[in-house]
């Protein structure tokens, strides 16, 4: 498989794996994902989680594309701290007010399963990749 292929299919993987776990809250175990934010009340359903996650891994893959592209020392170590960084902000909003406990912790799990698959995955296929390309070989 191309490391291009073996991405596509690890971002296929991270799309998927907060769906599946919203597909588990939600609809199985009954538990509405709702933000309240003064009047306004926001329902996060099956779209939302898909088209976030999609934009994650968007962003990871094209940051980790143009490090690789442009030469840049040890793209994936940088990309990696990167990567550890963008996740541990993104539990900021989970410390707001407006949802309950509940949601706040499907909504870290979510996060954890887009970048569990996401960062171990992507920094594979580039040692790949790498290796393919330093080598001149064929996969």
């Amino acid at each position: 498989m191309s490391a291009r292929g073996g991405r596509w299919g690890v971002s296929g993987l991270a799309v998927l794996a907060p769906l599946l776990v919203w597909l588990v809250a939600d609809p199985l175990l009954g538990h509405r994902l709702r933000i309240v934010d003064g009047g306004q009340t926001l329902d996060i359903g099956v779209v939302a989680v898909g088209l976030a996650a999609l934009l994650a891994v968007l962003a990871g893959w094209g940051l980790l594309a143009a490090l690789e592209r442009f030469g840049v020392r040890r793209a994936r170590a940088v990309w990696t701290g990167v990567a550890v960084a963008v996740l541990a902000v993104s539990f900021l909003p989970l410390t707001g007010d407006g949802m309950n406990g509940g949601t706040r912790a499907v909504l870290a799990l979510m996060h954890l399963a887009v970048a569990g698959v996401l960062v171990p995955g992507l920094r594979t296929k580039a040692v790949d990749a790498a290796t393919v390309h330093r080598h001149g070989g064929q996969e």
